[in-house]
Order: structure tokens, then C-alpha cells, then sequence
């Protein structure tokens, strides 16, 4: 099995360091689980079928609107130029596309920004041969005014002579080049050169996600995630045109962000992890590297601290937020709800106030999660009052209050969130919130929970909201799903994966894929293109990219996977080179030493 990234060491130093520029490249290691390779290779079976060219529908999230024209097909030339609108958030999108293209095309992909070619005031990205020296012309597709694509859609229209993105925002052309990458042949996701023809399908897709929020979480806190894993995520979610990442960052096994006002958060309550690992957390520095590096793929950061249960390791750090006032020993264990903190002490509220105003201000986005969840011994008007104030303590930072679906009993306050985690579509009290001005994340347990095991055998996971293969990722309806709730209501979709059972950054693959593409079509697709046979068949496609870069999915029963090709594309033979790992260009190494072997691209 090719070689893939491995969780990042809780008590080393980042590898890519502190003070790195966003990487197009991750480092890589030897597989961390040998198990899910077998596991991957033993459900393969007799499913395998001859990979087929791509198609312009090819895509996932499946497009609001797809016309392929296969007269029109592109080619890249080896002297493709990308030109783009001008402005830093526009041209940085151009850069990350030749990031994208340099490594496997080996082509040098020259970037130039030009003036405002017709598109009334849309941003545009094309890509074309150098000698297209003009910018071009509007196109057919070009037409529509840019409000009709939202703050999130695009438009992408591939002619013999270029392909060109026409979008309102930057995060627009972003998801656009998604698209692209997509269109192109599998050996795009080579991490070195390789000889191919270079084909996008002619035609023209018109696109613009369902839902404004789609996202996935990451639990650090039961396990810790050095920076350079919660980066490889990002990637993923990025590629699927996922816009949010919910990261897990407190529980009762960890707490994994420093917090300046209460000093031994981090090094007491960050020591400690399930099955007794040495744990690990951020500082201010590494949290930010993971918002700037996410906010360059269009992905927004939403921090959680859980409250006013799941506390144990803030507990160990200051007893004297403990009801008894009594340190409790380090919890290593995944029994939930035992612990809190004590809501009838003025403390409490003082380092609420502290913990969630140092995360707000490291936080660029708009919400701030407060958990909520499991707070047993918490009841009552004790569990209200509590929230409320919190509520409101969010609401002084500037942020809006996001909570596990368990807050819907406490007051309103204007805007909050609430995530909801049923496994039943009958919930009347979240009903009630939603009728009082809530709005609805959804993460249904027994179809979004990416920690739920594919099958009896896998080697990972819990089972307690059912066996989740990809159909059942796939087939439910977010618009619908819980009764009394308008589609209006539903903010969006959020795959969450707990890691109790997970312990490495290619045990957090195996879970994510294939599943993370399904509900990312949930969120992004429009309903009337939701087909099981349909998405499927386009999965099935996305296999060899993931074979390309390492990953060892899940290769699920249900999924007709294509072999790789008999006579694949020739990798080039570079030599005395090596990898650039910031902008994937490829430069001599005046030592004359072989190049090392470069890890897969990022997005």
C-alpha cells in the first residue's frame, strides 16, 4: 500500500513548524493501520470494473446544472497560463489551482492577473494556453448575473480553447476549481510528474450549494491531532466544497487549547487522552495556523468548549470549579456525563466568560459551540440558567452560540444554532425552539456519524446509532428530516467524528471516506438531483484518486470501484530534483541527490 500520512506526535514538534506558509504538501510516513488496508482490500472482492473517462456530470457534490458539449473538450498545454481578476483573495484561488496542477502536469502554470474583461464585476479565473495572451471574452456562460450564484456559486465553462470560472466571490472560484480538479484525469492527484493527456470534458456547469453551512467535526479531545492532521482534514473537506470544521477541542479525556487567563488548562488537562495516551494541545500559534490555512481553502473554524458537562480535565487543572472542590483523578475511559462544572458559583461564570472570550478573539468566524450535551447532573432550571448565561457571555463576544440540540429547553437568544444529534425525527422540544427562532444543524447519529462502523468487522468504531455504510450516509433528506421543521429552518449538514476508537490520521481517513462525500452532496446538491444509483456510480470514480494519494479507504460493498488502469500513465523520472513542498515546483538540488518521494497533493 503506498505510503500515508500518520497523526502528527501529541508531544513533538509540528513537523511542517511553526511559522511554515500554508503547504500544498503534507509530509508522509508509513501506514499507522495496517488493519484498514486489509479491511479496505478484503470488501474489494469481485466489484472491481474498468475505469472510465470522465464525464462532465462526474462530479461530487453533484451540480445544479450540468450541459456537456463533446465537441469542446480542453487540453492542457504544457505552456497553460492561469490569468485571473484582480485582487489578492482571487488571485490566491489561481495560485492553489497551479498548486494543484504543477506537481502531477509538471508544467510551470505562469499566474497573471487581469483587468475586468466584461463579467460585470464577477470575479473570473481562466485557464488557457500562454499564447491566449488577451483576457477573454465573456462567454455564453458568463451571462447570468453573478447574484444569481450567491456568495458560494460559480460557473465553469470548458471550450476546446479554455476553461474559465466565472464566480461573485473568491469562495466561489474556489469551489469552481473543486469542480475542475475533479474533471481531470486521476493521475491530476500524482504527487510527481507524470506523462498523461490532460483532458477536461467540454461544457458548462452552473452551480450553487443548498445550504449555507456544511461542515464536519473533528474530536481532538478524546484523542489529540497534531496540526498537520487537522490540515490533511481540511483538505478533504475542502475538495468536497464542506465550508465549515467543527473542532471537538475540550471533553472529559483532554483539553487541547491554551488559555492564557487560566494557565494550567492546557499542560494539566491537555495531558491526558483515552487508553491513556500523553495527549497534546494547541497554542495560540498552532490554532491559528489551523484558521489560516482552513480560511484559505474558504473554510471557517468553529471552536468547541463543551459546557457544563464533559469537564473533567478542566476540573484536574482547577478543582475549585468542582462542585466538591476536590481535584478528580485523570479520566482515560468513554463513559460520558459524570462530570461538571458547579453552576450555582460565580467562578464558573468567570471562567466562562475568560475561556470563551480568549477563544472568540482567536477566532475569525462567526460561531462559538458551547456543547450542552450530556450534562446529567446538571438538571433542570440549573441546566437553563446555565446556558442562558453562557448564551449571553457568547453573545458579548461578537459571536453566535452554537449548542448540541440538548440547549432547546433554555431561553432564545437572536440567531443561536442548535446541532442536532437524534437518531428519532420526532423531536417536539427542538420543534419548539425552531418555532421560537432557533436554527437546526443537522447531524443525525444513525446517518452522518462518521464514528459509526461500516459493517459488524470494522475494525473501528461504535455501533450504538446502527452500522452506517454509504447509502445510508446518503439516502435521507436534511430538508425534511425532523418533523415540524421547515426546510427554511435547517442552517445546514455537520458530519461529526468522534475518536474514542480513533487514533491516527489514517484511522480518521478510513472513516471519513467514503462517507464524507455523500453527506457532502446532502448539503451542497440540490434535492432533485439526489439518486442513489446516480452518486454511486460517480463515487466510484473518486477510488483511484484515492489510491493516488495514499489514502486507504473504506472500499464499501455497495460501491462498484473501478480497477486501476493495466498500462497506467508513465511517472517522469526527474532527476537530482526536489519538491518544493509549498508551491509544488519542482527545482534542482544543487547537492545532485534523487528526489524524495513527494507526499499527495493538497487542495
Amino acid at each position: 500500500m503506498p505510503p500515508i500520512p500518520s497523526a502528527t506526535p501529541a508531544t513533538g514538534p509540528d513537523p511542517l513548524g511553526p511559522d511554515a506558509a500554508d503547504p500544498a504538501v503534507l509530509p508522509t510516513h508509513e501506514p499507522a493501520a495496517a488493519d484498514l488496508a486489509r479491511a479496505a482490500a478484503r470488501t474489494a472482492g469481485d466489484l472491481l470494473a474498468p475505469p472510465a473517462p470522465v464525464r462532465l456530470g462526474d462530479v461530487i457534490p453533484a451540480p445544479e446544472r450540468v450541459a456537456p458539449d463533446p465537441t469542446a473538450d480542453f487540453v492542457l498545454p504544457e505552456d497553460a497560463a492561469i490569468r485571473v481578476s484582480r485582487g489578492p483573495a482571487a488571485r490566491d484561488v489561481a495560485e492553489q489551482l497551479a498548486e494543484l496542477l504543477r506537481p502531477a502536469t509538471g508544467y510551470p502554470l505562469l499566474v497573471a492577473e487581469v483587468a475586468d474583461d466584461g463579467t460585470d464585476g464577477q470575479l473570473a479565473l481562466t485557464l488557457s494556453g500562454l499564447a491566449a495572451s488577451a483576457p477573454a471574452s465573456t462567454s455564453a456562460g458568463d451571462s447570468a448575473p453573478a447574484d444569481r450564484l450567491g456568495d458560494e456559486g460559480y460557473r465553469l465553462h470548458v471550450t476546446s480553447a479554455e476553461v474559465r470560472i466565472v464566480a461573485a466571490t473568491p469562495a466561489g472560484l474556489f469551489h469552481g476549481v473543486q469542480t475542475l480538479r475533479q474533471l481531470l484525469p486521476t493521475a491530476v492527484e500524482s504527487p510527481a510528474p507524470v506523462a498523461d493527456r490532460w483532458v477536461v470534458p467540454g461544457g458548462l456547469i452552473v452551480d450553487r450549494p443548498r445550504f449555507p453551512y456544511r461542515g464536519a467535526m473533528l474530536d481532538v479531545a478524546r484523542h489529540f491531532f497534531g496540526v498537520a492532521d487537522v490540515l490533511r482534514v481540511i483538505d478533504h473537506l475542502a475538495r468536497y466544497k464542506l465550508n465549515h470544521l467543527h473542532l471537538h477541542l475540550t471533553d472529559d479525556q483532554g483539553w487541547r487549547i491554551a488559555v492564557d487567563s487560566w494557565p494550567r488548562l492546557a499542560p494539566m488537562g491537555g495531558a491526558t487522552e483515552v487508553a491513556g495516551g500523553l495527549g497534546g494541545w494547541y497554542t495560540a500559534a498552532d490554532y491559528r495556523r489551523i484558521v489560516r490555512y482552513a480560511a484559505r481553502r474558504h473554510v471557517t473554524v468553529v471552536p468547541e468548549i463543551d459546557l457544563p458537562g464533559h469537564t473533567n480535565a478542566a476540573l484536574l487543572a482547577y478543582p475549585e470549579l468542582a462542585p466538591d472542590k476536590v481535584a478528580p483523578p485523570p479520566y482515560t475511559g468513554t463513559e460520558v456525563g459524570f462530570s461538571y462544572l458547579n453552576p450555582a458559583d460565580e467562578r464558573t461564570y468567570d471562567f466562562v466568560s475568560d475561556v470563551l472570550g480568549e477563544v472568540a478573539a482567536l477566532t475569525p468566524g462567526p460561531w462559538l459551540h458551547i456543547g450542552g450535551d450530556e450534562a446529567f447532573k446538571v438538571k433542570g432550571e440549573a441546566y437553563t440558567g446555565f446556558v442562558e448565561r453562557a448564551q449571553r457571555i457568547v453573545a458579548a463576544t461578537g459571536k453566535t452560540v452554537v449548542g448540541w440540540h440538548q440547549l432547546a429547553p433554555a431561553a432564545h437568544l437572536d440567531g443561536r444554532v442548535l446541532q442536532w444529534w437524534g437518531t428519532n425525527g420526532d423531536d417536539p422540544v427542538v420543534a419548539e425552539a425552531v418555532r421560537r427562532g432557533a436554527r437546526l444543524i443537522l447531524s443525525p447519529g444513525n446517518h452522518s456519524y462518521l464514528d459509526m462502523k461500516y459493517a459488524p468487522d470494522t475494525p473501528i468504531g461504535h455501533d450504538w446509532a446502527g452500522l452506517i455504510d454509504v447509502r445510508r450516509s446518503y439516502d435521507w433528506d436534511p430538508g425534511t428530516h425532523v418533523a415540524d421543521v421547515p426546510a427554511e429552518a435547517v442552517l445546514g449538514v455537520e458530519a461529526p467524528l468522534w475518536t474514542e476508537s480513533v487514533t491516527s490520521l489514517a484511522e480518521i481517513e478510513f472513516m471519513l471516506l467514503p462517507r464524507l462525500p455523500a453527506l457532502a452532496e446532502l448539503a451542497w446538491s440540490p434535492r432533485a438531483t439526489h439518486d442513489w444509483a446516480g452518486f454511486r456510480d460517480r463515487l466510484a470514480g473518486h477510488g483511484p484518486r484515492w489510491d493516488r494519494a495514499g489514502i486507504a479507504f473504506h472500499r464499501s460493498p455497495e460501491v462498484p470501484w473501478p480497477a486501476e488502469p493495466a498500462q497506467p500513465a508513465v511517472p517522469r523520472q526527474p532527476t537530482a530534483e526536489t519538491t518544493d513542498r509549498t508551491s509544488g515546483q519542482v527545482h534542482p538540488d544543487p547537492a545532485g541527490a534523487p528526489a524524495p518521494p513527494p507526499a499527495a497533493n493538497g487542495v
